[in-house]
């Protein structure tokens, strides 16, 4: 028996819950499935305050993803600096930047077709 699929959707509001466990902060939801030859469904982009923070909010979706869902990132790049995190869950790519850094980058601008969804956690 092969695992099963995980539900994007499930997926999405773990991810969340992770980065709203500690306190990530500006979190949008970039829906991408609109747009032709994207890598993935989903992007989820938020911003930690420093490299410690990065950390702490990558470690936590990890955690949580993993307990809540038996999943893992397919792949995970940018933890040498922590300045930018990339943690691939194959239909959603999460971003986890410092501020700064994400201002520099405005990655929202750059999928300016895709539809953005401002994530405000209860």
């Amino acid at each position: 028996m092969g695992k099963k699929p995980v539900n994007t959707d499930e997926l999405i509001s773990v991810i969340i819950k992770g980065i709203d466990d500690v306190k990530g902060d500006d979190i949008q939801l970039l829906d991408l499935r609109e747009i032709e030859n994207t890598v993935c469904d989903y992007f989820i982009i938020c911003s930690g305050t420093s490299n410690t923070q990065v950390n702490a909010i990558t470690g936590s979706i990890q955690k949580l993803v993993s307990k809540e869902l038996k999943d893992k990132p397919w792949h995970v790049e940018g933890q040498n600096n922590s300045e930018w995190i990339l943690m691939d869950y194959v239909n959603v790519v999460v971003h986890v930047f410092q501020k700064h850094i994400r201002e520099f980058y405005d990655i929202e601008s750059l999928w300016g077709d895709a539809k953005i969804t401002e994530i405000n956690p209860v």
